[in-house]
């Protein structure tokens, strides 16, 4: 007795085809019709007519011999379609007689086990679920389904007596594979293991491949899934935050007759994200009186360093100094500004302190009147602006001494750029699963991971503008120098490839797995360029008759380029 196998499907798609072809076939003959059975002679005479009749009437008969052919092509079409449907309905009206018998004959390993006597197991559907296990006596693994985001790819579910096992989910973002699924005890593959997931942070590890199924007594073991891809590292400065408070300011200089005045206070640093470095405190103020000597105001007290993403404390004022008395008098130097919380600007320098004699007016007045300079800006944060300098103070007197203005601070020095991060490891590939114990080969390797690149360097912040110079009625105070661009970020490392996975163990008659291919190594980041250079601040003012106006500040030097990272090693 002779047996047919038909796939329906198949039937039914190469009718289609060969509809199509019988319709690209009559559209070309009736193309070609125009233009062959109708020949116009070549000229008036016998032979040319003759030729053209000749010619006319072949290209007449091909025309019904093919129109013979394409009535026999319908007919065969129409008759494989047919067969088709036929072949569809008896499969339809066969396998539901027989699934009531199946339902029946697995329903008490399905009650007891979880699992039926014959037949396939499902694939997982949820997110990392695994897939079911096939029937006891027969049936194949169902399939893990994939993770989502960070989760772990489903395992392959494993197979009875006879069957394969299910192959691993994917691992979601940075996660590992599922493992594939073991085959039959007596005969059967096991299931391939899940690639691993790529990282999806900035910087992340890739997730490892799932490992391969045993086989049992006979079969080859499953493969190890490849190992997931680094991430590219971090690059880019970090940005400032929300203000949220400012830490204390310096508690200031006091007052004194003799000299010098005290100092202010440096301001508390913030200690939280967004906190404002405290400003320093105002110098004290030197009054001699009419006691000649030599009178100096305090200066500002620093300005505090700022919390994470927080600006600097401005540099408190120096301190102011007075003489009515043949002697000197010189103002406080502004306090320097605090250093700017990673991504944050530096505080700004304080003002220099005020000089004067004579109460303003008085026909007696010092030999030297100084005011203060200012106080430079604060660094920078990473890859932040320097802070400005501070304005020199002013010097005034009522007689003719010599008064002259202070300078102006200098600009703070911008921030170093951030390094760039280390790329993230690849993935490591997942061992091949076991090859039966009598016959079969192991499993191969996974494939390790690419490492990921590292994270190019960040800019260098710009240097502070120079203070402007303070005026006086005499000679005008010196613009600051603009503050040095900061140095580039260095680029971050390249990461480590992922190991490749170790091959399975070969049956008693089988050869072990070859060992996954390890993953390549990340390229290194490249160099931050340097921050641009702090513009000089303006010169003071000078007197109206007399006085010379200051000099403008330099401009500062930018930033150096700093250095590409270095490459990763391969896996």
């Amino acid at each position: 007795m002779s047996f047919v196998i038909a796939a329906p499907s198949m039937v039914t798609a190469a009718a289609t085809e060969l509809a199509s072809i019988g319709s690209a076939m009559g559209a070309a003959n009736a193309a070609a019709a125009t233009h062959t059975t109708e020949i116009l002679t070549a000229a008036a005479d016998e032979i040319s007519a003759a030729i053209a009749a000749a010619f006319s009437t072949h290209a007449q008969g091909y025309q019904a011999l093919s129109a013979q052919v394409a009535s026999f092509h319908e007919q065969f079409v129409r008759t494989l379609a047919t067969g088709g449907n036929l072949y569809a309905s008896a499969e339809v009206a066969n396998a539901s007689p027989l699934q009531p018998v199946l339902d029946l004959i697995n329903a008490p390993t399905q009650a007891l086990l979880g699992r039926p006597l014959i037949g396939d197991g499902t694939n997982g559907t949820a997110p990392g679920q695994a897939g079911g296990a096939g029937g006891l006596l027969w049936g194949n693994g169902g399939n893990g389904a994939p993770g989502g985001a960070g989760q772990r790819g489903g395992n392959g579910g494993s197979a009875g007596l006879l069957g394969n096992g299910g192959s691993g989910g994917l691992g979601g973002s940075g996660a590992p594979g599922g493992a594939g699924g073991n085959g039959g005890a007596l005969f059967g593959n096991g299931g391939a293991g899940g690639a691993g997931g790529a990282a999806a942070e900035a910087g992340g590890y890739g997730g490892n491949g799932g490992i391969g199924g045993n086989a049992g007594l006979i079969g080859t073991g499953g493969a190890g899934g490849a190992g997931g891809l680094g991430a590219t590292g971090t690059s880019g400065n970090p940005g400032p935050v929300a203000e949220v408070a400012q830490a204390a300011t310096g508690a200031d200089g006091t007052t004194n007759f003799t000299d010098p005045a005290t100092p202010g206070q440096t301001g508390s640093p913030g200690t939280v994200p967004g906190e404002t470095g405290g400003n320093g405190g105002m110098g004290g103020t030197s009054n001699a009186g009419s006691s000649p000597g030599f009178n100096q105001g305090g200066a500002g007290g620093a300005g505090g360093t700022g919390g994470l993403g927080a600006r600097g404390g401005t540099g408190g004022e120096g301190g102011f100094a007075t003489t009515v008395s043949l002697g000197e008098a010189r103002g406080g130097t502004g306090g320097t500004g605090g250093t700017g919380g990673a991504g944050a600007q530096g505080g700004d320098g304080g003002d220099g302190g005020g000089a004067g004699a004579g109460a303003f007016g008085s026909v007696q007045a010092g030999t030297l009147i100084l005011g203060g300079n200012g106080g430079d800006g604060g660094t920078g944060g990473i890859g932040a602006a320097g802070g400005k300098g501070g304005t020199g103070g002013f010097a005034s007197a009522g007689g003719q001494p010599t008064d002259v203005a202070g300078s102006g601070g200098n600009g703070g020095t911008g921030g170093v750029g951030a390094t760039g991060g280390t790329g993230g490891a690849g993935g490591h590939g997942g061992a091949g699963g076991r090859g039966g114990f009598v016959f079969g080969d192991g499993g191969h390797g996974g494939i390790g991971g690419g490492a990921g690149d590292g994270g190019a360097g960040a800019l260098g912040g710009t240097g502070g503008t120079g203070g402007t110079g303070g005026s006086t009625s005499g000679r005008g105070g010196n613009g600051g120098t603009g503050g040095n661009g900061g140095v580039g970020g260095d680029g971050g490392d390249g990461g480590i490839g992922g190991d490749g996975g170790a091959g399975g163990a070969g049956g008693l008659f089988g050869n072990a797995g070859g060992y996954g291919a390890g993953g390549g190594a990340g390229s290194g980041g490249a160099a931050g360029g340097g921050g641009a250079a702090g513009a000089g601040g303006a010169g003071g003012a000078g007197g109206v008759l007399t006085g010379l106006a200051g000099t403008n500040g330099q401009v500062g030097a930018d930033g150096a380029v700093g250095a590409a990272g270095r490459a990763g090693q391969p896996g």
